[in-house]
Order: structure tokens, then C-alpha cells, then sequence
């Protein structure tokens, strides 16, 4: 064909060439009648010979077509010896269907595809017929689409100018997708959580543990698990995606087997359960990621299971009972030793807590500054009093000089100055390093320590040297009493007088005086510690009165109280208020205070653009779950949360959807065991 084409350009070059030239010739010759060549050649004759130059223009086109018609048909019968002489049966072995549209996208012609497959889709509305087709030809469009007909996928392509639609079969890629997914490994690690407990003192034949493990290697069975015991309290599962998937769908009802079986008895026994999947070509990494699900499960306080998906945020199922106190003096013997040697080892300690800092996270922040200060080493607590409440800056002013403020604390940028290649940076009341009062200098340092009492969420502080997570207890002070108390370095460790009256003060602010369910035995024995340190408690309730402005705020924000749900109550702030989040912590526990409320939220602003909600529960539902849903967390029946650059309507509108979705699998069955 290539050889013709180029046959046929330069005969045509040089028929334009000659005709140019004779056309030239003609003109001269005539014009200036050169060898009298008008008598010779009168306009008739001219006339003549242009209209034989066009028949001869005619007769040229007519050869080039008629060969190249003939090359062309050459072709045709070679590619036909090919691949056949139907095209369709190309198609057919790909697998291809085509449909034309016209402009109103009505099914003009299908091939054959359509019809061996009973597609009947001519003079319908590709649309009406498959309306996920409008992606194709929207505002952005989309490359390709995938649809289902008759059992089988289809992956469409539209050419626009063309009005075409190309079906390319694809079920065959797709169910090997699916049997991969399907078969993927998930790797998990199940716990109970009270097996080694002092407090529960079972043995290993013991009726009750018997039947949990029954009970937890039926379910496997039931959902085709293979099931390992790795250790007395520890299993290793492994099972497929599908399986995974069921498991999932089922939301992990092994909690609540588990769970019922101790339901009527004192021993309480739950499960902690973490599972990873999502990463199928490397085994090593979901066993990594299931061991982190686990941790996370253990230090929200068990009875849950946690599912990390690899590049996905962790998603947490039960969590529906209170975390049991489980705490012993030889565990905090050991965790306080082994903070000591931590201390010994620095040159310095940079103490540091969230942002907004409340009595409770002060409190623990002297704790911790006394123990250092008990070994040796200089410590200073990051303080600035932009970042903390109005009654923690009352108590700092009435306890300690502007010298002593000076001496005990450095401003967050000054922090960045006293770091070292091995200074310790201690982090108390808080484990989420975006909520702390100054982030960057937890990227400027390689050894933190994280002490702190609410559930574990999904973003930590990376790699700690040592972290004490527990949700149990009812303050950070609470936990760093214990760490001073049961410390093993002589002399003994004091606590100023001064130092231990905050304390207190934190203790009674997170448990609204004892009232709260974290409140245990170690919390009173913490506080009784405190007091023969010489804590003042009647100096500590006055950091927590209200002034008079305040109590009429407080009574306000009750005043607009509502009833979304029986026993929930939202009670929303004048947005023209801005209030103190211990204000709005305290109209909480006011409200959780009156009979017939399981739940209440109190919502307002803190600045002119943060919006917190400050959320209670008698321990019938888990606050701290729904507000997980909005992006804060906390304890079981304690949680707070903040919007930014969101008003209290927006923030109260998010908090209602929450409720409406999630608010039954909050619930728990706590006052069935109380």
C-alpha cells in the first residue's frame, strides 16, 4: 500500500508540474502573440484543449482510486486469512461488546456480544439501563466505570465524538481480585484481659476459665479460625479475609460471650482482641500491626477489640463495660523504678502536659518535678499561662511567688533551649502529642515518657522509652502518687506541701470529689498519701469554687438543656459566652448528678473559634466511644472534644448524628452487673 500511494504522489507531481507549464506557455504565447499564435490558436481551440487537460485530471483520479480501491482489497483479503473473515469473532474472543448511542443517548446498534449474552438494551436509555454510566459523560468524567449484568463485570469505556461504548469483560480479573482478598491472611491476638490479676485469683482448671476458652475456641471453629495458645492468657488466631470479614459483621459478639459468663459471679473476666489485615505480602508486619492492636485494646482497658488496617485508622468494637482497677503495689514498684533510672540517667527532665492545662495535669506535673527533684536532677515544667485554665492560674499565683513560678517552670519556645542529646521529657495527663501544650518539642527529643489515665486512642507519642497508660485510675495525680509512693529509692521521696495540695486538687477535680466511677480504693488511698504529705484540702476546694459570675454562667447552661433521647441530655451555651472548659466540665457533672440522666453534653465556646463538648455518663453508656466518633476521647464515662472554626449549632448538629448512629452500641451492660 505504502509503494502505490508513493507511485501515485509523484505521478501526480509531475501531471500539476506539466499542466502549470503548459498553462504558463498558453498565456505568454497568446498575450504577446508570439509567431502570430492567435490566428493560429483561436479561444475556441483553447477552449478545447483546458477541457481535455480535465478529462486527462478525471482519467488520473479515477486510476489513483481504482488502484488503491484494489491495493486496499488486497489487504483486506491478507488480514482475513488472519484473523477470518468476520471480524465480530475478534471481539467475541476479547470479549468486547460495543453500543451507539445518538444524542439523547438512545441505543442506536449493540454487536453481537449483547445478544449472545441476552442483553436487550437497543432503543432503550443506556442510562435508565445502567445509570452509573452518567460518571462516563459527567462534569469531571471519569476514564472508565465498572457495572455488573447478568452475573458478569464489565469495565465501560464512552467515546464521546463517537457516541461508542466499549464493554470490556472483566469477570474473570474480578472474581481472582475477589478469591485474593478473600484468601488474604489476618493475623490476630486474643487476651484475657483479668487472667494474671492478683484480684481475681483463678486457677488454671477453674470451672469459669474453662469454659472461656470453650467458649473462645468455638467461636473460632464457628468462624473457621485456627486458633494457637501462646502463653496462659494469650491466643494467636489466623484465618482468611472471608472469614475475617464475617467476624466483623458479627461485631466481635465473642466480647459479650465472654463477658455473660461472669456476668452473675465476682469473677470478672474479659477479652482484649486485635487483629491486622490488609498487608498480605509480608506476614512479619501483620504480626507487627496485630501486636499493636492488642496493646491498644489492653491499655483502653480490654473488654474490646481493635482491627488495624494497614494505611487505614484503626476502628475499635465493644468497649462496653468499665475498666476494672487492677493495679498492684509490685507493678508500680517496678514502673517507678524503672522511671527513676530513666531520671538518673538524663541530665535534665523537661515535664510537659496538654494544652489547656487543668489542676490534674499541674498536679501530676509537680509530682513528677518532686521525684526528680528527689534524685538530683533540674526539671523544669512547660508552662505558659495563655495555655492554661483560669483556676490553674489562680492556683499557681496563690501558691507559689513570680520567683518560684520562675524557677519551677520554662515557657514552651524556651524548652527547645534546655534539650540535650539525653534529656528525659516526661509527659503527663495526656498521650496524644497534638494535644500537648507544645508538640515540637516532642519532635526535638528521642526519649519520652508518657504517663497518663485516659483510654489509649489511635495517635500516641511515638516510641516512648516507657509509658503507663491507666485507664483505671482516676487522675494522672492519682498514678504519680502511686509512682512516689511505692518508689524504692532511699531516702524516701517527698512531696513539697505545696506540690501535694494541687494534687489533691487535680484528684478531686477528675473525680467531681469522689463521685465519679474511677474513683477506687487507690484513688482514696492516693488522696490519704497526699494529706500526710501535707496537702490541705480545704485550700484544694477553694482552687475549684466558683466565683459568683461563674455560678450564674453554670445555672444559664443548665437552664437550655434538651432531651434528644430518654436519659441523654444536651445542654448548649449563648454563643456570645465564652467559657472555661472546667466550666463546661462542671455543668457536666452537675447534670449526670440528676436522676434519670445516663448521659449529658454541654457544648460551648472556649474561643471565639473552639468549639468543646464536654460529655458525662452514669456508666450505662460509654461517652468516651461516641466522642472517639468526633474526634476526641477520654474515659468510659468521662470524654471531652473540640471543633475548630465550627459554631455551636454545626458542633451540636455533629453530635446529634453521632447519637442517632452509634448511641445503642454505646450502651453497656453495666447496670446489669452492678
Amino acid at each position: 500500500m505504502k509503494r502505490i500511494l508513493r507511485t501515485i504522489r509523484i505521478a501526480a507531481l509531475v501531471f500539476v508540474f506539466l499542466e502549470l507549464a503548459a498553462i504558463i506557455t498558453l498565456t505568454l504565447f497568446y498575450g504577446f502573440n508570439w509567431y502570430d499564435f492567435q490566428s493560429i490558436f483561436s479561444l475556441d481551440v483553447i477552449v478545447a484543449v483546458i477541457i481535455g487537460w480535465s478529462v486527462l485530471n478525471l482519467a488520473f483520479i479515477i486510476i489513483s482510486v481504482t488502484s488503491m480501491s484494489r491495493q486496499r482489497q488486497k489487504s483486506d483479503l491478507k488480514a482475513a486469512e488472519i484473523i477470518g473473515t468476520d471480524i465480530q469473532e475478534a471481539y467475541n474472543f476479547g470479549m468486547i461488546g460495543l453500543a451507539v448511542t445518538n444524542d439523547e443517548q438512545i441505543v442506536l446498534w449493540t454487536n453481537e456480544l449483547f445478544e449472545d449474552r441476552q442483553i436487550s438494551i437497543i432503543d432503550r436509555h443506556i442510562y435508565e439501563w445502567q445509570p452509573v454510566l452518567k460518571e462516563l459523560n459527567g462534569e469531571p468524567a471519569v476514564p472508565t466505570v465498572k457495572i455488573e449484568v447478568n452475573t458478569r463485570n464489565y469495565e465501560v469505556k464512552y467515546l464521546k465524538e463517537a457516541h461508542l461504548y466499549i464493554f470490556k469483560d472483566v469477570t474473570a480479573y474480578e472474581s481472582l481480585y475477589k478469591y485474593s482478598k478473600e484468601q488474604a491472611p489476618v493475623i490476630g491476638i486474643i487476651m484475657l484481659d483479668n487472667y494474671l490479676d492478683s484480684s481475681v485469683n483463678i486457677e488454671e482448671n477453674n470451672d469459669i476459665i474453662l469454659s472461656v476458652r470453650n467458649t473462645i475456641f468455638d467461636y473460632a471453629k464457628q468462624y473457621g479460625v485456627l486458633l494457637r495458645r501462646y502463653r496462659a492468657d494469650a491466643y494467636f488466631a489466623l484465618c482468611n479475609y472471608q472469614s475475617f470479614a464475617q467476624i466483623k459483621a458479627d461485631n466481635f459478639s465473642l466480647l459479650d460471650r465472654v463477658r455473660n459468663l461472669t456476668k452473675d459471679t465476682d469473677t470478672s473476666i474479659t477479652l482484649s482482641i486485635g487483629f491486622a489485615y490488609d498487608f498480605p505480602d509480608d506476614v512479619v508486619k501483620l504480626h507487627e500491626m496485630a501486636t499493636n492492636a492488642i496493646d491498644i485494646a489492653v491499655s483502653r482497658g480490654g473488654d474490646q477489640a481493635v482491627v488495624n488496617q494497614y494505611g487505614e485508622e484503626l476502628a475499635f468494637f465493644g468497649g462496653r463495660t468499665q475498666v476494672q482497677e487492677r493495679r498492684n503495689k509490685i507493678r508500680v514498684r517496678n514502673l517507678s523504678d524503672g522511671l527513676a533510672g530513666l531520671i538518673k540517667n538524663a541530665p535534665n527532665v523537661i515535664i510537659m502536659s496538654h494544652s489547656d492545662m487543668d489542676l490534674d495535669a499541674l498536679g501530676s506535673s509537680l509530682g513528677i518535678k518532686a521525684i526528680v527533684e528527689g534524685l538530683g536532677k533540674p526539671a523544669k515544667i512547660v508552662y505558659t499561662p495563655k495555655l492554661v485554665e483560669k483556676k490553674t492560674r489562680t492556683a499557681m499565683t496563690m501558691m507559689f511567688s513570680r520567683d518560684e513560678i520562675d524557677r519551677i517552670t520554662v515557657t514552651p519556645k524556651e524548652s527547645l533551649d534546655l534539650l540535650k542529646p539525653d534529656t528525659l521529657v516526661v509527659v503527663v495527663d495526656v498521650h496524644r502529642p497534638s494535644m500537648t501544650m507544645f508538640p515540637k518539642l516532642l519532635e526535638e527529643t528521642a526519649k519520652v515518657v508518657v504517663i497518663d489515665h485516659h483510654r489509649r486512642a489511635e495517635e500516641f507519642i511515638e516510641n516512648p522509652v516507657m509509658s503507663y497508660i491507666e485507664p483505671s485510675a482516676s487522675s494522672a495525680s492519682e498514678l504519680v502518687a502511686e509512682l512516689i509512693r511505692y518508689a524504692s529509692p532511699h531516702p524516701r521521696i517527698v512531696i513539697p506541701a505545696t506540690y501535694a495540695t494541687i494534687m489533691l486538687a487535680g484528684i478531686f477535680l477528675d473525680t467531681n470529689y469522689y463521685r465519679a466511677k474511677t474513683a477506687g480504693m487507690s484513688t482514696f488511698e492516693a488522696s490519704m498519701f497526699l494529706k500526710e504529705s501535707g496537702a490541705d484540702n480545704a485550700l484544694a476546694d477553694t482552687f475549684l469554687k466558683d466565683d459568683y459570675e461563674e455560678h450564674n454562667l453554670i445555672t444559664k447552661i443548665m437552664a437550655n438543656s434538651k432531651t434528644p433521647y430518654y436519659g441523654i441530655v444536651v445542654a448548649l451555651a449563648d454563643p456570645r459566652d465564652t467559657i472555661d472548659r472546667a466550666t463546661l466540665a462542671k455543668v457536666a457533672n452537675m447534670n449526670i448528678q440528676i436522676k434519670g440522666v445516663n448521659a449529658t453534653f454541654v457544648i460551648g465556646l472556649t474561643d471565639p473559634k473552639e468549639v468543646h463538648i464536654s460529655a458525662r455518663s452514669d456508666n450505662s453508656i460509654n461517652v468516651q466511644f461516641l466522642l472517639e466518633k468526633l474526634g476526641g476521647g477520654g474515659h468510659f464515662s468521662s470524654a471531652a472534644c473540640a471543633f475548630y472554626n465550627l459554631s455551636i449549632e454545626e458542633a451540636e448538629k455533629k453530635l446529634l448524628e453521632v447519637l442517632e448512629t452509634y448511641l445503642p452500641a454505646a450502651k453497656s451492660d453495666a447496670k446489669d452487673k452492678s
